[in-house]
């Protein structure tokens, strides 16, 4: 690894935490970033979980206010995402990923309508079920199973998976986006740090990038969430997704 590389690597990693803190999505800057440099597929996208998910503790700090008004939440899809998140890494060193990456465009497309739509969508059926007494178990029921799914993707690839977790928290019916930020973050952490324990375990980590990559996460990842909370709410969803569209189309193309 050459001095260039530690320094685009680091800046990757910084534009990658801060990106995951606000809306998700930061590991198409900071996974190809591996790649360019050399690190093959399956060592990267393991590489890059570990240089994320310190990035997402960070941001966690930054998120204590909200997170203490949602702690249902944190318990039910917390626990989900420790399941979810250590299948998925399991996938991923049995697997090879370049058929599931054939899906990323269309999961990433989805997972923004939702976003952008969910809530104009859902309300209807809310409504409804709030009259038949059902929402809850109803809500709570569908937004684990989907949590799961998003965790076992994560697990495998992650790339993306702030937006998916949104999308599942807008069709839950939350609306405050400062709180689903915190949740997103707080989950991702979860789901990475089971991603974490498996890659260690396996060896499947390059290390010397990887340090590099945490610190440029970690401080983007704090700036990132500090950042958030400061802007209001309507500019904040357009930027989620702004990145949600922009994402999706580049994957299409690519």
């Amino acid at each position: 690894m050459t001095y260039a590389h530690a320094v685009f690597l680091f800046f990757a990693a910084l534009i990658s935490g801060a990106i995951n803190s606000v809306a998700g999505g930061g590991s198409f800057i900071s996974f190809p970033a591996l790649l360019f440099v050399g690190v093959p597929a399956i060592p990267a996208n393991a590489t890059n979980t570990i240089a994320v998910w310190p990035g997402s503790v960070a941001s966690m700090g930054a998120y204590r206010e909200e997170l203490g008004k949602r702690k249902d939440l944190m318990f039910l899809l917390g626990g989900i995402s420790v399941l979810g998140g250590w299948l998925g890494a399991i996938l991923l060193l049995h697997t090879p990923p370049h058929a599931f990456k054939r899906m990323i465009p269309w999961l990433l497309l989805l997972a923004t309508l939702l976003f952008s739509f969910g809530g104009m969508l859902t309300a209807p059926l809310r409504r409804k079920m709030e009259r038949m007494e059902t929402h809850g178990w109803l809500t709570y029921l569908g937004g684990a199973l989907l949590q799961m799914i998003t965790a076992i993707y994560g697990g495998y690839f992650g790339a993306g998976i702030g937006i998916l977790m949104l999308a599942t928290l807008s069709l839950m019916g939350e609306e405050n986006i400062h709180e689903m930020n915190a949740l997103k973050v707080f989950l991702a952490t979860v789901i990475n740090g089971m991603a974490v324990i498996t890659f260690v375990i396996a060896k499947a980590v390059w290390w010397r990038e990887g340090v590099i990559m945490i610190v440029g996460a970690v401080i983007g990842g704090y700036w990132g969430a500090w950042a958030s909370k400061r802007v209001p709410s309507r500019y904040v969803r357009g930027i989620v997704m702004l990145i949600g569209y922009c994402m999706s189309a580049y994957f299409f193309l690519k």
